[in-house]
């Protein structure tokens, strides 16, 4: 039985962002290459059946854009620490450590390591390109192998192909593979859920607000509906990174509103969530935001998004019981 190699390099990472190596982030044009590759990958029945990644910022969050985009979950993606500043030897371990079952691999990495291994198990010469470059970032690698995991070894390969983004469609078909309207996003993106994070204080309700990313406006957390996950989870997963807080996620949301972006229509429903833990800083992954409590009346004048000011007023009725 042959199985399948996808050897996928970590998108562009920024580095204006003064972080360390290990924790340098994507650019915009790293997220979008690795959203192009999940959805060329979906569209061509090559989805992975087991996904491993190294663990650096830059190669998880390639690894789950592309996951996301075939419609997986960025739970499935194991992270193996092996794998980043890896040569040769250590990825071979990776692959080698495959269990048995897996038909089709998808192993995220970084340079020079991921064309190291290419160059090893690819029986043929690899043809030279025009820029010289083997696997430029956000590029990924079909190989077909005629041996168990545990036997790979040089040569035993047979290279299908190698894809980059900047050979593939911009737009992405939606909704999925097939679809006849095309948009600048995945079809997910299009479907979000938000909360507002709410505390009683002395009988009366306080409203959490934060910083948009770019810090030019004051929201409360907002996101994507990830593969996967409940409107309510995503909500909660937003409310932890963005504003620092953990909470209980009403059942039902206290209405939506729409918006456009990306070349559509993006839909929000708009949950409470009360608040139970106020992470530390250290806890909190996007600390940089800034958070505050506010008066449902003085949240309300300072929400960039207006559409949310009736949902915030029913919400602050409904707290001191005056629905």
């Amino acid at each position: 039985m042959s199985r399948e190699l996808l050897i996928l390099r970590h998108g562009k990472s920024d580095w204006d962002v003064d972080v360390d190596d290990y924790h340098r982030p994507l650019m915009e044009r790293g997220r979008r290459g690795a959203l192009q590759i999940g959805a060329w990958l979906l569209q061509h029945n090559l989805v992975p059946d087991y996904v491993v990644s190294s663990p650096a910022e830059r190669a998880i969050a390639t690894a789950e854009k592309a996951v996301k985009a075939m419609g997986l979950k960025a739970a499935s993606i194991s992270r193996d620490e092996r794998i980043y500043a890896a040569g040769l030897s250590a990825l071979m371990d990776v692959v080698r450590a495959t269990p048995t079952e897996v038909k089709r691999l998808m192993l995220v990495g970084h340079n020079p390591g991921v064309e190291q291994l290419l160059n090893y198990l690819v029986r043929e010469d690899i043809a030279e390109t025009d820029d010289g470059k083997l696997l430029p970032t956000a590029t990924i690698a079909r190989l077909i192998l005629d041996c168990e995991w545990s036997k790979t070894g040089a040569g035993c390969a047979q290279l299908d192909s190698i894809t980059r983004p900047k050979s593939l469609e911009e737009q992405f078909p939606f909704t999925g593979p097939g679809g006849s309207d095309f948009r600048d996003r995945p079809d997910f993106y299009y479907t979000q859920s938000s909360v507002i994070p709410y505390r009683m204080q002395q009988g009366k309700p306080e409203i959490l607000i934060i910083s948009s990313r770019k810090r030019k406006h004051l929201i409360v957390p907002k996101g994507i509906i990830d593969p996967g996950l409940t409107p309510q989870q995503a909500a909660a997963k937003e409310a932890r990174e963005e504003a620092g807080v953990e909470g209980i996620v009403g059942a039902e949301p206290l209405g939506q509103y729409s918006y456009e972006k990306w070349g559509g229509v993006c839909t929000v429903d708009v949950y409470p969530m009360e608040v139970t833990k106020v992470l530390s800083e250290a806890e909190w992954a996007e600390n940089y935001r800034g958070r505050s409590w506010l008066s449902p009346g003085q949240a309300a004048k300072k929400l960039n998004q207006k559409e949310l000011v009736p949902l915030l007023e029913q919400l602050a009725a409904q707290l001191t019981g005056k629905t």
